[in-house]
């Protein structure tokens, strides 16, 4: 009896305290931002992104039904750089938006951090940010407490973040476990040097440094490349630096590894895992000259996948003490 009183305890403490109403709406403005927060916080949401798949975001421009939409919207997220982002800013100052607006200092109060672009300047790096899963749970800890001020019910938005926290944590976990600190990377942009310096690995230069600077010539980079260990490139860029990655790799022997850093329908926890378990493939002996997308299912991964079921378990437990 007692079981069972614990079980309906713990479903009516993760049933979703917004269902007789309509849900909260939240507006991100790219699609990996909302990947995260629908991951979080699942249903009880209705998430949205405003630059569409496929267009450059650092020069989309808002429509006005996306104007209206961001007005009635319970929480806006922006990253920080974007012209869509200044017209919300913009918005913002008029007084006429109804919900709360969220932007990086919000997230640094919760862990959120820049790495500095060493091939320019050290100046922070605005791009890609959402690959550390450091500022990911940042970001998604910073949208939870305006939902817990909005809705301070059952406590169900504080235990979904923590399930969600528990699953990424497990994925960091294990592979900090593996120790491939103290490697070197080129990276292709400078998106990519997040999915790889939370694992330990130094990005030391960029094949385009930047937005507004020309990309460097393979015979430029083959001198650096005596001293890293993988080159990464992600597969949503620009073919001219894709084929500039292989072509680095065939001329100095030096692995090339595939990362997403934007994508539209799946989980942020899979594509964490996903780039994570394909930059380990690259240390591995031999060491493969180019990795494949699907080398997640590999013994890494599974091993990634028992961590993360352990570290779910353990949250779970802690819920049912609650």
């Amino acid at each position: 009896m007692r079981k069972i009183i614990i079980f309906l305890m713990l479903m009516l403490s993760l049933s979703s305290p917004v269902i007789a109403q309509e849900k909260p709406l939240v507006i991100t403005s790219i699609a990996p931002i909302a990947e995260i927060i629908k991951e979080a916080f699942g249903e009880s949401l209705q998430v949205e992104y405003l630059v569409p798949p496929g267009i450059d975001p650092h020069q989309y421009q808002l429509t006005p039904e996306q104007i209206e939409k961001i007005q009635r919207a319970d929480v806006i997220l922006t990253i920080g750089h974007l012209p869509a982002e200044e017209k919300i800013e913009e918005i913002e100052k008029e007084g006429i938006l109804k919900g709360e607006v969220l932007g990086i200092e919000d997230y640094q109060k919760h862990g959120f951090h820049y790495l500095p672009e060493r091939w320019y300047y050290n100046k922070n790096n605005p791009h890609g940010v959402w690959l550390d899963p450091y500022n990911a749970l940042a970001i998604a800890e910073a949208v939870k407490e305006v939902l817990v001020t909005l809705y301070p019910y059952n406590g169900y938005f504080e235990n979904q973040y923590s399930m969600f926290k528990a699953k990424i944590e497990g994925i960091i976990l294990s592979y900090q476990a593996l120790n491939i600190t103290g490697k070197r990377a080129i990276v292709e942009l400078p998106s990519q040097q997040y999915a790889v310096e939370w694992m330990g690995i130094e990005a030391v230069t960029s094949i385009k440094p930047e937005e507004e600077v020309p990309a460097r010539s393979v015979d430029e980079l083959l001198e650096t490349m005596k001293t890293v260990d993988v080159i990464i490139y992600s597969e949503d860029s620009p073919e001219s630096l894709k084929n500039a990655a292989l072509e680095l790799s065939r001329r100095s022997g030096v692995p090339v590894v595939e990362v997403s850093t934007t994508w539209v329908g799946k989980k942020y926890s899979e594509v964490l895992a996903q780039n994570s378990a394909n930059i380990l493939l690259a240390f591995k002996e031999p060491p493969y000259k180019e990795v494949p997308k699907s080398a997640s299912l590999n013994t890494t991964y599974i091993l990634l996948s028992l961590i993360v079921g352990i570290t779910l378990g353990t949250a779970i437990g802690v819920i049912i003490k609650k």
